[in-house]
């Protein structure tokens, strides 16, 4: 498996524009995720042409939640792929005639690939098999962390996590060997203390 971020509050490369929301491209042996997709089309579409990723080819968009700075490049990406499977946890009115597929409670989406289902009526993370567990990938983390993790260890054993932590106490991440917390993680600067070992930068352009 293979994960890039693509929109973040932080930038890793000086060709890319950070700006305030998120989105990372999830590629496992049958599938192009986009999971999120910011706050702007245009700082979206940019930073997809710099990191040379075929929107053509993204297989699923993944939208955790509807807050504008993880949607507001959803149109974007229908445009240039029309047929694109979106899976969502609200019922979105200007996706009418899109291939939508509303997720509420934990699913199975693919093989190995899961969704927590709406937690907290706020928000879903997805969840990937990989050989050393569980890895989740969270929008914000409205809901407790400790709610998200509770649901995804159901699918196996948890081992990480990326994206967006928002103001979830660092404690919550105990036991986590692989933490990558971004876009409006309120505790970073905690949980690099906390977790050295486990944590790893992340940012637009991380792979």
């Amino acid at each position: 498996m293979k994960i890039t971020i693509v929109y973040d509050n932080s930038t890793l490369r000086e060709d890319l524009k950070a700006d305030w929301g998120f989105s990372a491209l999830i590629e496992t042996k049958n599938k192009r995720i986009l999971f999120d997709t910011g706050a702007s089309g245009n700082i979206l579409q940019y930073n997809i042409e710099k990191l040379n990723i075929s929107v053509e080819e993204i297989t699923d968009v993944f939208i955790s939640h509807s807050h504008f700075d993880h949607t507001g490049g959803l149109l974007f990406v229908l445009y240039s792929n029309p047929d694109v499977k979106i899976w969502i946890p609200h019922i979105f009115p200007n996706l009418k005639g899109a291939n939508v597929k509303t997720i509420t409670k934990p699913t199975k989406l693919y093989d190995g690939i899961y969704s927590t289902g709406v937690v907290s009526h706020i928000e879903h993370s997805l969840c990937v098999e990989t050989k050393k567990g569980i890895l989740v990938i969270v929008g914000c983390a409205h809901p407790r962390l400790s709610k998200i993790l509770e649901i995804a260890s159901s699918f196996g054993e948890v081992f990480g996590i990326i994206g967006g932590l928002h103001s979830n106490p660092p404690e919550e991440l105990k036991g986590l060997k692989f933490i990558c917390s971004v876009h409006c993680t309120q505790y970073k600067n905690q949980i690099k203390k906390l977790y050295p070992k486990e944590f790893v930068e992340g940012g637009a352009g991380k792979v």
